[in-house]
């Protein structure tokens, strides 16, 4: 199944408002990676906000925030928003071919939405996702040496010209407490899990074993303590399936 063409669209939601420290390598292949796409100034965020939460204690997913800034304008501006992540969202939509645009929105193994603070159907969404056999399905690794990140990608199995992708790591904070002043949710303290602050291309895929080095120094930065790199078809502009990803503390 094409779970990029074949997505189920959730119209009704519009109204919701690497590395270890020393030399290691990061172990278990997770089942998904999960993104929302989150604001401060949402007041039917902060539920979608504790799942992630919830989904980054499991070690089978990688559950990543991605703030956006459209609702700054409310009142509030979000200190963690990036418009990169605004656009990740609407490229997103824009592969689907639908106009679902919205927070708490959840994005499972770059196929699937869901409404960000549903776990039943989080849940749901993993596991349809996994049906297809290249999901996730592409062992990747992380190395520290030194002051350097080494990524390692596997051959994915598959004839190497039906494979194109991306390789992209991200610097991770896993916990970010915040006290929202104004807005929809002024006088709320509210803890944010595993907000992406930078975003890194590392090199193309096409389907082969491959490798890159990266400089620790390229990813690391204040109050961030984690990171993740995946593997996803297409390209940022036209994001698809994740074929794979690894998630690793950086203390």
């Amino acid at each position: 199944m094409n779970f990029i063409n074949g997505i189920s669209r959730l119209s009704g939601a519009l109204g919701v408002c690497m590395v270890v420290a020393g030399t290691g390598m990061a172990q278990a292949q997770p089942r998904a990676v999960v993104e929302l796409f989150t604001s401060q100034g949402c007041s039917s965020c902060p539920p979608a906000d504790k799942i992630i939460g919830d989904l980054a204690q499991d070690p089978s997913v990688i559950a990543l925030s991605m703030p956006i800034d459209y609702w700054d304008y409310l009142g509030w501006k979000d200190t963690l928003a990036d418009p990169r992540f605004s656009a990740r969202q609407k490229a997103y939509s824009h592969v689907r071919g639908d106009r679902d645009v919205y927070t708490p929105q959840l994005i499972v193994n770059g196929a699937v939405q869901v409404i960000g603070s549903d776990a039943e159907q989080i849940e749901m969404a993993i596991n349809d996702t996994k049906k297809a056999e290249t999901v996730m399905a592409t062992p990747v690794t992380i190395k520290i040496s030194g002051k350097h990140v080494s990524v390692s990608v596997a051959a994915s199995g598959e004839a190497a010209l039906s494979a194109r992708g991306e390789v992209w790591i991200c610097s991770v904070s896993r916990a970010v407490p915040i006290t929202i002043a104004r807005g929809e949710n002024r006088g709320r303290q509210l803890t944010y899990y595993n907000v992406v602050r930078s975003w890194l291309k590392v090199g193309d895929w096409t389907g082969g074993a491959a490798s890159w080095t990266v400089p620790l120094e390229n990813i690391s930065r204040e109050g961030v303590d984690a990171a993740v790199v995946y593997v996803q078809d297409g390209t940022r502009e036209s994001p698809g399936a994740m074929r794979g990803a690894a998630y690793t503390s950086l203390r």
